[in-house]
This record gives C-alpha cells, structure tokens and sequence, in this order.
C-alpha cells in the first residue's frame, strides 16, 4: 500500500488531511479493496517521518467515515471500496414519509454524481439526533437537517437547548438547516424553509371561494403524536377562520363512527386521519366533493390520483434548491413555494 501512498511536505494542506484524501483517492482508483489490511499507526508514521498524533488523527476520521474500521489486536482494513466522492452528505431527517423522500430523491437526482448522502433518520427523538451528531460530527463535508423534535409529551418543538448547542458547533459552511428554520442562530447559513403558519393561512385564502361554500371547517390537528407536527400549521388555520368570519373547530382525530353532517369541510394532516374519513364519508353516502369537503395538508401522488385537492409546499423544490445552494456554495435563507391544489374533493 505504501507505494500508493503520497505526503507533499511543501504543501500547505494539513499532513492528516494528506493521509486522508490519498487513502480515499486510491480506494477511487481501485488500488484499495475492501478487507485489505492498511498499515499501522507506528508503521506509517515511521515510513513518512510523520508524528503518530498526525497519522492517528487521519485514521480516527476515516473510521468516522465508514472507510476503514479496526479489530482489536490486529489492526486496520479497509471498509468499503465504493467510490467515495469529495463531497460527503449527511441528509437527517426526523421520519420517513413520501413527501421527505420526494425532497431526499429530488436533492439526490440535482446533486449530482460527484457526491456521496447518507440518508438517516432520528424519528424526532432528541437524543438519537444528539447522537448521531456527535458520533458523524468530523465526518462530512455538509449537514443538512430538518430540526422536528418531540417533547416527552408528544408535542413539537422545533429545537432543545443541547440540539441547538450540538447544532452550533458544526463549522456554518457545512450547515444547511431544511423545512424549519426557528433555532434563532445568529450565523449566515443556508436555509430553505417553510414558514408553517403563514403558508397554511395564504393557501387556505386562494381557496375562500369554495372554502366559504360549507358550513363548518374542522381541522383535524393531532395534539399529540409519535411524529408531532409544528403548531403553527394550528395557529395560522385559527388566523385563517378567525378573519373570514368561519365556523371552525379542532379535532384531535377522526373518531370510528363520527359525526359527519352535509356541508362539513375537514383538513386533515395525517394521511390515516384522511383514509377514515374518505371511508366514513363513503359508508354515510356522502359525496365528497359535494355534500362534503376535504383538504389535506402535503401532497402525495396517491392523492393526486385520488382527487384529494391540497395545500402543500414544492418538496421537489425544497430538493432541488438544497442541492443548487450546495454545488454553488452559496447562504442564505429561501423560502419553498406552498400552494393551493384544487382538486375534486372541494
């Protein structure tokens, strides 16, 4: 392996980086294999006249990165031989859902083929994002993050006081913080947001033509829940009611045999909540649509093909403008479009 080895000692990149960026290139170019053995800490050190903190700096952020992993008493292999670009990604998202995979996979499709994301997933969980952060922290060149955390009563917030610590410590050109943006840093970095109680108001008043048609508008808002959503989806739906002059209430959910009356208009934000309704409202003979509204809160292709009319940001937007802001290095802050969809069910 040493004869693929180079260390320029006129350069002015930082000898570990050297040992770094050599090791990666050569794994690119095939001179590496996964499994195979690399020297030691002392070994390389002693080749290339190199201080062991210098050569065990470089070892410890290759292990970081996945590109090489250690066995107690016998030292250093290789790890993995695909191609690793030089430009790592550390895509955090808090669930798995279509409209987060629909931003992941058109980030993923804009960024190019000379990038390597890692996509993981915290479930809102406070101390599994803190972990994350922590163990992956040297080991990418961005972050990019979509803060949604739950409290131990099931509601949302958009940061802790340790996330927003963990979060802070990160270098800010490797930072780009997605879909929420209330951490109140005072640093220029990218963001692309939605800005929660706004959008839903404004999207809701393209709508007060056929919105204003029923009789009742129930927004059927989860008070608490695994994946707990911001309450500014709550507060701006209230301001929306409130100045329109609207009959409105809050449920938590849709009840088994619930009370459904003609000229009810539901918003519903968690695609279960919106499956018992669309079979409660069927099972009652009500034509959706006509005798009854529907709205519901982001986009999916299901819905489309359902009829399902909408409010919703461009989450293909919000990949797209992440990917452009990391290839073109540049900050600042972008707001992602969010739209009305008018479909058959209003």
């Amino acid at each position: 392996m040493m004869k693929f080895i180079t260390i320029d000692d006129e350069s002015r990149i930082p000898k570990y980086q050297q040992i770094i960026d050599s090791i990666i290139h050569n794994i690119s170019e095939g001179n590496l294999v996964i499994g195979q053995k690399i020297p030691s800490i002392n070994m390389f050190s002693e080749e290339f006249y190199l201080s062991r903190d210098t050569v065990e700096k470089a070892y410890s952020i290759l292990k970081q990165r996945n590109i090489i992993h250690a066995i107690r008493g016998k030292g250093y292999y290789i790890n993995r031989t695909t191609l690793i670009s030089k430009t790592n990604i550390l895509f955090l998202i808090n669930k798995l859902s279509s409209y987060k995979l629909k931003t992941y996979n058109s980030f993923i499709n804009s960024i190019g083929p000379n990038t390597h994301t890692d996509l993981v997933i915290y479930h809102c969980d406070e101390s599994l994002f803190l972990n994350l952060l922590e163990k992956h922290k040297s080991a990418y060149d961005y972050y990019v993050i979509m803060p949604h955390f739950k409290t131990e009563n099931l509601n949302h917030v958009s940061y802790t006081a340790q996330v927003k610590t963990a979060i802070e410590k990160l270098a800010v050109e490797k930072l780009v913080i997605l879909d929420n943006v209330k951490l109140g840093m005072d640093k220029t970095y990218v963001e692309i947001y939605q800005d929660f109680e706004n959008d839903i108001y404004n999207a809701l008043k393209e709508g007060i033509s056929k919105i204003q048609k029923y009789k009742k508008i129930m927004l059927v808002y989860p008070k608490k829940a695994v994946y707990p959503y911001p309450k500014r989806i709550l507060n701006g739906f209230r301001k929306f009611c409130v100045e329109f002059k609207l009959d409105f209430e809050i449920l938590d959910k849709i009840y088994d045999n619930m009370i459904i009356k003609n000229g009810d208009l539901f918003l519903t934000i968690e695609e279960s909540d919106l499956v018992n309704l669309v079979k409660q409202a069927k099972e009652d003979e009500f034509v959706i649509g006509k005798d009854i509204g529907i709205i519901s809160y982001n986009d999916t292709p299901l819905k489309d093909l359902l009829g399902i009319t909408v409010v919703s940001t461009d989450f293909k937007i919000m990949g797209e403008t992440t990917a452009e802001m990391i290839l073109n290095n540049k900050k600042g802050k972008i707001k992602v479009p969010f739209n009305f969809i008018e479909r058959d069910s209003l």
